[in-house]
């Protein structure tokens, strides 16, 4: 079970031109688990801490996307601008996901992620 908490890195968004060549990759050099349904291929890496999917681009259009876990996204997203950052996707940019994705004082684009409460 992961240690989950705010401020843990907890999920990547992996660029991938073809998702099945690099789940393979991925699967034999690291061990990660593979996850397919719906035509989404996502992951946990070899010690459960952090997971992640696969998302659709042509090679080297970009970097991987990280994300942190937060107690409360609306919270974070004040934090963020408050310290300097940047929102650059709000809620709902994830469908199905409590997510947004901010830029860094130094332009890095990160994500924010907060685990949907039970119930909600």
């Amino acid at each position: 079970m992961p240690h989950l908490g705010h401020g843990k890195v907890c999920h990547l968004a992996i660029p991938a031109s073809d998702a099945e060549t690099s789940a393979r990759f991925y699967e034999r050099v690291f061990g990660w688990r593979m996850r397919r349904q719906g035509g989404v291929i996502t992951f946990d890496d070899g010690v459960d801490e952090v997971s992640g999917h696969f998302v659709p681009a042509p090679p080297g259009s970009g970097g991987i996307l990280v994300f942190v876990w937060v107690d409360d996204l609306d919270d974070a997203i004040e934090r963020v601008t408050a310290a300097g950052g940047s929102i650059e996707a709000a809620p709902g940019v994830d469908p199905g996901e409590l997510t947004a994705h901010f830029r860094d004082p130094a332009g890095n684009l990160l994500g924010l992620y907060e685990e949907p409460r039970q119930g909600a």
